[in-house]
C-alpha cells in the first residue's frame, strides 16, 4: 500500500524529520540515531530539507541498490526537485556542470575520457610511490615534536601529494586548492563563498591545462588538454572535470585516513590485529570493514525521480528529490550482521561506501590503493601510536558533505 506526502502527513500530524541528522555524542561513528530509527520503522520517508523541500529519504539497504541502478532515477542536480544540500550548492548546479551529475549517455560519453588513469593495473603501478610518500611522511612525524595533528602532518598531504601528482598539478598550491575545496563543500558556505570557491579553483585549473595545451606532460590534465585540442571539450569543461578530481581525490581520502585512525585507535583489538599482520588480503579486508563502518559521504546520495517508482510501500512520484543514505544501508543488519561492530575480518565488500550503479565513485581504486598501504604501514611504524585527547574531545565534521575530523592530536611513545 502506498501513501502520499499528504495522507501520511494528516494522518500523523508529526512534523518532517529535518534531515541532515547529528550523529550520536556517544558514538560520532554511527549513523545518526534518527537515521537508524527511520530505517527500523519508516526505510522510505519524507524528510525537511533547509529549504523546506521533503524529498524523500531512502536508508534500506536493497531499496538503496534498486533505486541507483534504476534509469528512473536522474543525477541532473539542475532538474526541478533535485534536492540540494545548501543554497550554494544550488546556485553552482547552474553554474558548472560535472558528469557526476549529469545523465546518461552524457555522463558515460564524459566519465570514459577520465577513466584510464584509475583503471586497476594503472593504481597498483602507483603503490611503490604511494608507499614511499606514505614512508616519508611518516619518517617526518616520527623526527618531529609530539603530540602532532595527524591531519595536517600525514592524512591530507598524502592523498594531496598522490593526487596532484596523477592530475599534473604543483603540490605547492595545496594551500590554495585545499582552502576553497573545504568551502565548495561546505553546506553552511554562503552562496558567495561557494560560488567564489569554485570560480577561483576553475580559473587556476584553466590555466593549467592551457599550460598543457603549450606543453604536454605524462599526466591527467595533459590528457585532457588532448582533448581540448581534438574538440571533444572546451578548456573550461576541461578545467571542471580537473576541479571535481583535485577536490574528490584528496578530500575523501584524507578523511578516511584521519577517521578510520580514530576508529581503530578506539577499537584495540583490531588495531592490533591489523598492527601484527603483513597479508595484503587481510589489510585489503580491513579497509572495506572500515570504508562500511564509516560511510564518510554522510550527506547521502541526492538524486530525483524521472519517473514514478514503487518501492518500500511508498510511491515516489516524477519529480520527487530522492536522498539516498548510504550510511544506513552499510549498517543494515541484514545485509552486515552487528553491523555496529568493527570486524576487520568481515567480508564487507558489498558496502555502498563508493556508491552504486553507473555513478559509484571513478577513483575507488586508487582510493583502495592509499589506504592499503596507508593502514598496512602506519600501525606498524608507529606500534603505541594512541589519541592525545579523548575521542568525545575531537572536532567532528558534520557540516560538509565528506565526514571526518578537523584535527586528529596524536602521540606515541618515544
Amino acid at each position: 500500500m502506498t501513501e502520499t506526502l499528504a495522507e501520511t502527513t494528516a494522518e500523523t500530524e508529526e512534523p518532517l524529520p529535518e534531515f541532515p541528522m547529528p550523529r550520536a555524542a556517544g558514538c560520532p561513528f554511527a549513523p545518526p540515531p534518527t537515521t537508524q530509527a527511520l530505517h527500523t520503522e519508516r526505510p522510505v520517508t519524507r524528510v525537511r530539507l533547509w529549504d523546506g523541500s521533503a524529498p524523500w529519504l531512502v536508508t534500506r539497504y536493497a531499496d538503496q541498490r534498486a533505486l541507483l541502478g534504476d534509469p528512473r532515477v536522474s543525477s541532473e542536480a539542475t532538474r526541478p526537485g533535485f534536492p540540494h544540500a545548501s543554497a550554494g550548492f544550488r546556485e553552482n548546479a547552474g553554474r558548472r556542470r560535472s558528469f557526476i551529475t549529469m545523465d546518461d549517455p552524457e555522463h558515460a560519453r564524459i566519465r570514459r575520457m577520465v577513466t584510464a588513469p584509475f583503471a586497476i593495473k594503472r593504481v597498483e603501478a602507483m603503490r611503490p610511490e604511494i608507499q614511499k610518500i606514505t614512508d616519508d611522511l611518516i619518517d617526518s612525524m616520527l623526527a618531529g615534536p609530539t603530540p602532532v595533528d595527524l591531519v595536517r602532518a600525514f592524512a591530507l598531504p598524502l592523498p594531496s601529494l598522490v593526487i596532484c601528482k596523477l592530475l599534473g598539478v604543483p603540490y605547492e598550491d595545496h594551500d590554495f586548492f585545499q582552502r576553497n575545496s573545504s568551502l565548495m563543500i561546505n553546506r553552511h558556505s554562503s552562496v558567495e563563498e561557494v560560488v567564489g570557491a569554485n570560480e577561483a579553483l576553475t580559473d587556476y585549473l584553466d590555466d593549467l591545462v592551457a599550460a598543457k595545451l603549450a606543453a604536454p606532460a605524462d599526466d591527467m590534465l595533459s590528457e585532457l588538454a588532448a582533448r581540448v585540442r581534438a574538440g571533444e571539450l572546451t578548456q573550461r569543461d576541461a578545467a571542471n572535470m580537473g576541479v571535481l578530481l583535485l577536490i574528490a581525490g584528496h578530500e575523501t581520502t584524507a578523511n578516511m585516513i584521519a577517521l578510520g585512525t580514530a576508529a581503530l585507535l578506539e577499537n584495540p583489538d583490531q588495531l592490533a590485529v591489523l598492527r601484527e599482520t603483513d597479508d595484503p588480503k587481510a589489510i585489503a579486508r580491513a579497509v572495506e570493514e572500515l570504508l562500511r563502518y564509516l560511510t564518510i559521504v554522510h550527506n547521502g546520495r541526492r538524486r530525483v525521480a524521472r519517473g514514478d517508482i514503487e518501492i518500500g510501500g511508498q510511491t515516489i512520484r516524477a519529480g520527487d528529490g530522492i536522498i539516498v543514505y548510504t550510511g544506513t544501508g552499510n549498517w543494515d543488519a541484514d545485509v552486515f550482521p552487528e553491523p555496529e561492530r568493527l570486524d576487520i575480518g568481515r567480508d564487507a565488500r558489498r558496502h555502498m561506501a563508493f556508491g552504486f550503479g553507473v555513478h559509484q565513485c571513478l577513483g575507488q581504486p586508487l582510493a583502495r590503493v592509499e589506504l592499503q598501504v596507508v593502514y598496512g604501514t602506519l600501525y606498524r611504524r608507529i606500534p603505541t601510536l594512541r589519541l592525545a585527547t579523548a575521542v568525545d574531545q575531537l572536532p567532528f565534521k558534520d557540516d560538509g558533505l565528506v565526514y571526518g575530523v578537523y584535527e586528529l592530536p596524536v602521540t606515541w611513545a618515544s
